[in-house]
């Protein structure tokens, strides 16, 4: 067993981490949204307005920011209008990108605004860019806002909902450089000024419009769709994705696997770091946002499953991810507004996972738990010290932090999460609080003996966390920080 250490600096603040950090992503893709969310009002599994109550309940627990929908490549072919009006009446279309499934768009505008609502999340949604036109977009924007008694917002009374729905996060486009369209940068800044300049905010609602940003961390996408843009001013947001491609299976992969998976987890940080100061070149006030709407782990097709609906399972290694990734964006909460995890619920790196009337959590819903009481908290600078692991990757020596984490502090708690990426030793570490004093609060480990432990529905709580007082005092105390762990101290701070 290693020592290590750990000190918290509260006379180091970073910035406030914004909530929307945590947030979500639901695409029409495989399960996510045609029995994850949707069920329809006449399923024998019990629902809200043919909204699963149990994927709401389980979400709400979560206090979920926002979601982003309906794609990711869906949106790019989706045309809202097929998702509005009498569900008997509206039209079967052929999901291109997903396995070419019908579509039978039961789940619309109306349908997915009351999910949100739910769960207590606020909407994201993404136009069409890619096959969609801007007066489709623009009218799409004043469907959903519109206070008035234009034919649209008319039309949105007649749909069930007068009152307009104040949706203030707009995508213009997805993954624009493929399956958005296939645009080189400048296209894409052309087509983005000419979408942005007629979508307008209605009533109280302003917008808040993103733009699509690179695959991964590509500088030369970044420049290059600035320099179009130029002094065009109507953006907010700006939108890198960024998969950690599997090592392995979801469920197979050796002790190395283990590691690669999450050395390549932790190419987030020079993702963020980097895209930032490109911005800032741009934008030095920092009045454009850095967001990462798409990101998590992308295992190889499931046997027995359609291999174009992206189940896969979730085990202790993808909880790691998870963690060591909302570290990152903890860490940098002056540089990151908005993340969105792909995807909410049988897709990737999904929350939840059904099968008929059955449901669980997975390993990374238990992680998001474990990290909701960051959000809205001050960062704090924390520093950790602790050997190396070092490990074999393509024939090469690699390395990882033994120990990694964040902290903050919001009404008095401070929170501190760390995560021990050691496949089989635990880390004693020294923990330091350079300014103040803690009087005791709770400590949560998720862990496990097997690094490939996962939940199923036969067993839903085989991997979940457990949490016991914690009952430290004064400025400093020592923990033992299992093997493959995430733990996270939720503790008073005079």
């Amino acid at each position: 067993m290693t020592t290590a250490k750990i000190v918290i600096s509260p006379e180091e603040p970073i910035a406030i981490i914004n909530p929307n950090i945590q947030g979500h992503f639901a695409e029409h893709l495989g399960g996510c949204i045609y029995d994850g969310i949707w069920v329809g009002e006449e399923s024998t599994i019990p629902n809200i307005d043919g909204i699963r109550t149990d994927v709401v309940e389980a979400l709400r627990r979560l206090r979920p920011p926002v979601v982003r929908w309906p794609g990711g490549c869906f949106a790019d072919d989706y045309h809202w209008r097929d998702g509005i009006g009498p569900r008997a009446e509206r039209p079967r279309r052929v999901n291109l990108w997903w396995g070419e499934t019908i579509e039978s768009n039961a789940f619309g505008t109306h349908e997915f605004l009351r999910f949100c609502n739910l769960i207590g999340a606020q909407p994201y949604i993404c136009g069409n860019v890619g096959s969609g036109s801007p007066r489709e977009l623009r009218d799409w924007v004043e469907y959903c806002n519109f206070p008035g008694e234009s034919t649209l917002a008319l039309e949105r009374g007649a749909n069930g909902s007068p009152e307009p729905f104040g949706v203030q996060y707009w995508g213009v486009g997805n993954e624009n450089w493929g399956c958005g369209g296939s645009f080189c940068p400048e296209d894409y800044g052309a087509e983005y000024k000419r979408f942005a300049t007629y979508l307008r905010g209605f009533g109280d609602t302003p917008l808040y419009l993103i733009a699509c940003g690179p695959s991964g961390n590509n500088p030369d996408w970044t420049r290059r769709f600035f320099d179009k843009l130029g002094r065009f001013a109507r953006i907010n947001g700006f939108a890198a994705h960024y998969y950690c491609r599997t090592a392995g299976t979801a469920t197979e992969y050796s002790t190395d696997q283990w590691y690669e998976l999450l050395h390549r987890a932790l190419r987030m940080e020079p993702l963020v770091v980097q895209q930032r100061a490109i911005l800032d070149g741009y934008d030095p006030e920092r009045k454009i946002g850095l967001i990462v709407d798409e990101w998590g782990t992308w295992h190889p097709p499931t046997p027995g499953r359609h291999p174009r609906h992206l189940w896969q399972q979730n085990t202790l290694r993808d909880a790691l991810v998870a963690a060591m990734t909302l570290d990152i964006f903890q860490r940098h909460a002056d540089k990151v507004v908005m993340a969105n995890i792909a995807q909410t619920i049988n897709v990737l790196q999904a929350m939840i996972l059904t099968d008929g009337p059955r449901m669980l959590t997975t390993p990374t819903y238990h992680v998001y738990d474990m990290y909701q009481t960051h959000q809205g908290g001050q960062s704090l600078r924390t520093r950790f010290e602790a050997d190396e692991i070092v490990f074999s990757l393509e024939g090469n020596a690699a390395r990882l932090p033994g120990l990694s984490g964040s902290a903050s502090i919001k009404d008095g708690i401070l929170t501190l999460t760390v995560v021990n990426a050691h496949a089989t030793s635990a880390i004693e570490a020294d923990v330091a609080l350079r300014q103040g004093a803690w009087s005791g609060g709770s400590v949560i480990t998720l862990t496990d003996d097997d690094i490939h432990a996962y939940n199923t529905f036969e067993a839903p709580d085989a991997l979940v966390p457990v949490e016991a007082p914690s009952e430290v005092h004064g400025a400093q105390f020592r923990h033992t920080f299992p093997p493959a762990s995430v733990t996270a101290f939720r503790l008073r701070v005079a």
